[in-house]
C-alpha cells in the first residue's frame, strides 16, 4: 500500500510528547452525522448490556451465566456444559465475520462496538466534558497548578467515574450470578459473599485504571487486533482515507499571492488531529491506531463546509478509489473471508436447530452379564438418562417398543424435572427365546411435554448368539 511519508513534527503520534512521554489526549467535542449514528449505536448497545440480565425470557434472565452450576441461559434457550463446544463454532463464526468486516470495511468493530470504545466515549468522555468543560478550557486546567477548584473538580470527577464503574462491575457480577442472587449478596454484604466482592471490586478498579487514565493506550499499545490490519486489509479494502492528491500541498487558508503554487483543499488547521481519539494524524496514511470512529470525517466535512470546499477530503474510501482505479468489491481476500463466515455460520445455525431440548441416553448395566438367560425367557436391563434441557420444568413420557411379542416395564413412565435437572429410569424387556433367531432391534420412544418433541433411539435386545438372519423390519412409528 503506497502512502506518503510523513515528515517533522506529524510523524510523533498524538498521545506522546516529542521525548517520548506520554501526552493526555483531549478530542474535540465533535458534531456531525457519523457521530450522531455512533451515539444511537452506543446507546442500544449500552441498553443491552444493562437490560439482558434483568429481561426475563423464558422464566430466566436474557442472559445468565451460571458458571457455578454450568447452567446457561441465553435469548430463553437453556445449555449446560455438554454443550459447551457449540462455544467453537460460535468463536468461528464470530472471527471469521471481524475477519470479513476488516477486509470489508476496516476497523468499524473497534470505533463502533468495542466496549472499550463504548463505555468510553458514552460514559466517561461525557463526565469529563460536563465537569471540566470543552477541549480548550480542559487543556488550560491541566496545565494550572493544583488548586481548592481543580482539586474539587477532580474529586467530582473521580467520584462519578467510580459510579459508573460500580454500576458496569455489578451488571456483570449480575450476569453470572443472577440479579436477585445479586441483590441478595448486596442486602447480606461482602462477608456474606466474599468472593463475589472480590471480583466485583476488582473489575471497578480495572474500570476506574483504564477509563480514568489508560485510555487510548489499551488500543494502540494492548489490542493485538489493530496489528492484525496490515495483513487484514488490501488496496480495496474501505478505510478512513485522506485524499491526498486534493489536499495536497496544505497550507492556510488565505489569498494566493501571484505566482505562488497553487494549494490544496486541506487548510492546516489540524481538526483532524485534535478530534481523534488516539491523537494520529490521518494525513500521514492510514496508520494502526486509527479505530475507524469517522470522527476526523465530520470535523472535516465542516470545516469545509465553512470554507465553501466540497466535503470529503477525509472519507470512507480505498486505495484504489484514491488512485481512480474506482471500487472493486469482489476480491480473492474478501471471498475467502465470506465463505468461511457462511461455513461456520451455517454449522452453528445447524447445531442450534438440530439441537434437541433435552437428552436421552440408554446405559447398559456394568459389569456382569448384559442379558440374563430365564428357561425360555432372555431378558435385558438397563437404564435410561433423561436430561430436561428446557428452560421450564417438564414432564418427559418413555415408552419402549419391540417388533415382537415382549414383556417391557418402565420404572417411571412419565418422568417430572425441573429445568436442568435429570435423572435414571430403569427399564426392563423380556422376550421369548423362540422369537430370538434373528437380531432385534428395539425402539425407545421418549417425548418432552414442554416442547412437543420426540426422540426416538435404537436399542439392540442382546441374547445369545443364534442363527444368522436377516433382521425384522422395525414398524413403522405412530
Amino acid at each position: 500500500m503506497s502512502l506518503p511519508v510523513p515528515q517533522g513534527p506529524s510523524s510523533v503520534l498524538g498521545g506522546m510528547k516529542a521525548d517520548g512521554s506520554r501526552a493526555k489526549l483531549h478530542p474535540l467535542d465533535i458534531k456531525g452525522p457519523w457521530n450522531t449514528r455512533r451515539r444511537v449505536v452506543f446507546a442500544l448497545l449500552i441498553a443491552f448490556y444493562v437490560l439482558a440480565p434483568f429481561i426475563p425470557v423464558g422464566g430466566h434472565p436474557m442472559i445468565f451465566l451460571d458458571a457455578e452450576h454450568r447452567r446457561f441461559f441465553l435469548f430463553g434457550q437453556t445449555f449446560n456444559a455438554q454443550d459447551f463446544w457449540m462455544m467453537v463454532l460460535i468463536t468461528l463464526t464470530f472471527v471469521f465475520s471481524l475477519l470479513l468486516i476488516t477486509a470489508w470495511r476496516g476497523r468499524l468493530w473497534c470505533g463502533w462496538a468495542c466496549p472499550q470504545t463504548v463505555f468510553l466515549e458514552s460514559l466517561y468522555r461525557p463526565i469529563e466534558r460536563l465537569i471540566e468543560g470543552p477541549r480548550d478550557r480542559r487543556l488550560k486546567l491541566a496545565q494550572e497548578p493544583w488548586g481548592p477548584k481543580k482539586v474539587a473538580r477532580f474529586v467530582v470527577k473521580q467520584l462519578a467515574y467510580l459510579g459508573f464503574s460500580l454500576a458496569i462491575a455489578h451488571t456483570a457480577t449480575a450476569i453470572f450470578v443472577s440479579p436477585k442472587e445479586l441483590y441478595v449478596m448486596i442486602e447480606q454484604g461482602p462477608s456474606a459473599s466474599p468472593t463475589a466482592f472480590l471480583l466485583t471490586m476488582g473489575f471497578t478498579a480495572i474500570l476506574m485504571f483504564n477509563f480514568g487514565w489508560f485510555r487510548e493506550q489499551f488500543c494502540v499499545v494492548l489490542c493485538p487486533y489493530g496489528r492484525l490490519q496490515s495483513v487484514l486489509h488490501d488496496r480495496g479494502s474501505i478505510t478512513v482515507a485522506y485524499d491526498f492528491g486534493r489536499g495536497e500541498p496544505r497550507g492556510k487558508l488565505a489569498k494566493p499571492e501571484p505566482g505562488a503554487p497553487k494549494l490544496g483543499d486541506c487548510v492546516d488547521c489540524k481538526k483532524c488531529v485534535y478530534a481523534c481519539p488516539t491523537g494520529i494524524d490521518i494525513r500521514s496514511g492510514l496508520q494502526m491506531e486509527c479505530i475507524a470512529c469517522l470522527q476526523c470525517v465530520d470535523v472535516c466535512d465542516d470545516v469545509m463546509t465553512k470554507v465553501k470546499r466540497p466535503t470529503g477530503l477525509i472519507r470512507l474510501a480505498s486505495q484504489q478509489e484514491l488512485a481512480g482505479q474506482g471500487r472493486k468489491v469482489l476480491r480473492p481476500r474478501l471471498l475467502v473471508y465470506a465463505a468461511l463466515t457462511l461455513i461456520a455460520g451455517t454449522a452453528l445455525g445447524a447445531a442450534l436447530t438440530l439441537r434437541t431440548p433435552f437428552e436421552a441416553n440408554v446405559i447398559r448395566p456394568r459389569g456382569g452379564n448384559p442379558f440374563v438367560v430365564d428357561g425360555a425367557k432372555v431378558h435385558n436391563t438397563f437404564e435410561v438418562h433423561v436430561f430436561n434441557k428446557n428452560p421450564a420444568p417438564s414432564t418427559l413420557h418413555i415408552e419402549l417398543r419391540a417388533p415382537v411379542e415382549a414383556k417391557v416395564s418402565v420404572g417411571k413412565p412419565s418422568v417430572a424435572l425441573d429445568s436442568l435437572a435429570d435423572t435414571r429410569v430403569p427399564v426392563s424387556v423380556s422376550i421369548d427365546r423362540s422369537l430370538l433367531g434373528r437380531p432385534i432391534d428395539l425402539e425407545l420412544v421418549v417425548q418432552d411435554s414442554f416442547s412437543q418433541v420426540t426422540k426416538v433411539l435404537p436399542v439392540r435386545f442382546l441374547a445369545p448368539l443364534g442363527t444368522a438372519a436377516q433382521p425384522i423390519p422395525r414398524p413403522a412409528t405412530p
